[in-house]
């Protein structure tokens, strides 16, 4: 073979085994990940590489499997602060009592800029490359991720009642629409529409927030049918549920998520279907708060997109999406009553190529395949509690191994190397966190 024939690649990276997500429940055995600018330029077996590669950095992962990254479809990344603050209390207790009078008390700019990058550095260690984020001043949550190099889906709050970032849904659909014209088309940031949830928001709102996203052509995402109560009192005050009214507006499009659905019927799953909408599951946050099971099995056999979110660290209360997966795979099994349901393979798909599908970017993101943006991870299983290993695919989801996620490229660019952030100070990040614990300690005791 002539010099002319050898292809010149950035990067190189041989993995004992590449679960390429597309085609679905392939693994192969012994290849190499190219990667050329930020796009992957190929996958081929790694004595292939040897023979028609030239990298100018080759990084030998013998132990490894190597993945796209995860995506987190829901989550309040400043939250993080408050992890453990109010637990094992109901949803409504949680919200009324706990969560919004600290809110109403801690929350500014400085809270959503720490609390955001704590998230961030939790996310990327565990394997998340891109995650969704639904909470207050989302352009200062865009700037840091941005800086981060991770990728996001940044959706403004959209409420009936003033909060610490507007005064009604005027301002916050002003400031939204901002947002929106700032940062689309970047291919890291994409802004999108957060309406809270039916009954914190009337429909004069939702149909603004229609009309913005038909202009904008902006994803919309919302919390829907997250407990019995919600879908209950609905239907007492205006005799329709949830998202029947949300259907009846037009909300309900191939560019909506819907966050939760754990109560569902028929009628559900027809307004679902119909629609092309989306659903992203958060099982540890359902369970946590006891608001229910989402039907992950039977939307999947509807051919329904299912993905999946964290939720908060304040409701979860970590955002490692291995171990969301773990939890889901198991609870699809309980609720179905079926072994086979969600198997390994078909739970890392929900946390990769569905998460893409859900954003509208399955052209470029969710899977290992040549053209598509280099967004990998690579997971260490030479641990000796992973040992012996039969199958990679089961290990990620049944043994939960987001602490052992070694390496992250995100568009070619390196996030985590051995286990290290690279554009995150830690230490810095520390101090800032245990200050506002320590204020918000005392804050809640008075």
């Amino acid at each position: 073979m002539t010099a002319e024939t050898i292809i010149a690649v950035d990067t190189r990276i041989n993995a004992r085994w590449v679960i390429p997500i597309e085609p679905a429940g392939v693994i192969l055995d012994h290849y190499a990940v190219l990667i050329q600018g930020d796009r992957i330029a190929g996958i081929v077996p790694q004595q292939e590489a040897d023979r028609s590669y030239r990298a100018r950095e080759t990084i030998d992962l013998p132990a490894h499997v190597v993945m796209p990254g995860l995506i987190n479809m829901h989550g309040h990344a400043a939250m993080s602060l408050f992890r453990g603050l109010a637990d094992d209390l109901p949803l409504m207790t949680w919200l009324n009592d706990h969560i919004w009078p600290a809110e109403g008390k801690f929350v500014d700019a400085d809270f959503i800029a720490d609390g955001s990058r704590l998230a961030i550095a939790e996310m990327l260690r565990s394997g998340t490359t891109c995650f969704s984020d639904m909470y207050f001043f989302p352009e200062i949550v865009a700037e840091i991720a941005y800086d981060t190099g991770i990728r996001a889906q940044i959706c403004f709050p959209l409420l009936d009642f003033p909060t610490i970032w507007g005064a009604g849904p005027d301002e916050y659909l002003a400031k939204g629409a901002d947002l929106i014209d700032q940062w689309q088309g970047d291919p890291r940031i994409m802004p999108a529409i957060g309406p809270h949830a039916p009954y914190t928001v009337s429909d004069g709102p939702l149909q603004r927030a229609i009309e913005l996203a038909n202009d904008k052509n902006a994803r919309i995402q919302l919390h829907l049918h997250e407990t019995a109560f919600e879908v209950a009192d609905a239907v007492e005050k205006t005799g329709k549920r949830p998202i029947t009214r949300m259907m009846d507006l037009g909300l309900l499009t191939a560019r909506t998520q819907c966050v939760h659905m754990t109560q569902i019927d028929d009628t559900d799953m027809s307004h679902l279907e119909t629609s092309g909408a989306h659903v992203i599951h958060c099982p540890e946050s359902n369970l946590k708060l006891a608001s229910g099971f989402c039907p992950v099995h039977k939307m999947q056999q509807a051919g329904i997109n299912v993905a999946i979110g964290t939720d908060g660290a304040a409701s979860n209360n970590d955002l490692n999406l291995f171990g969301e997966l773990n939890t889901a795979a198991l609870i699809a099994k309980a609720v179905s009553q079926d072994a086979t349901a969600l198997s390994a393979h078909e739970a890392l798909a929900m946390a990769t190529l569905h998460g893409a599908r859900a954003l509208g970017r399955e052209h470029e993101l969710g899977s290992l395949e040549a053209g598509k943006l280099a967004d990998i991870i690579a997971i260490d299983l030479s641990d000796p509690f992973a040992q012996p290993i039969y199958n990679p695919a089961s290990h990620l989801v049944y043994s939960d191994r987001g602490r052992d996620v070694s390496h992250s490229w995100i568009g070619g660019v390196p996030q985590l190397q051995d286990g290290r952030l690279t554009r995150v100070d830690v230490p810095d990040l520390m101090l800032r966190v245990g200050a506002w614990a320590e204020r918000i300690r005392a804050g809640s005791s008075e």
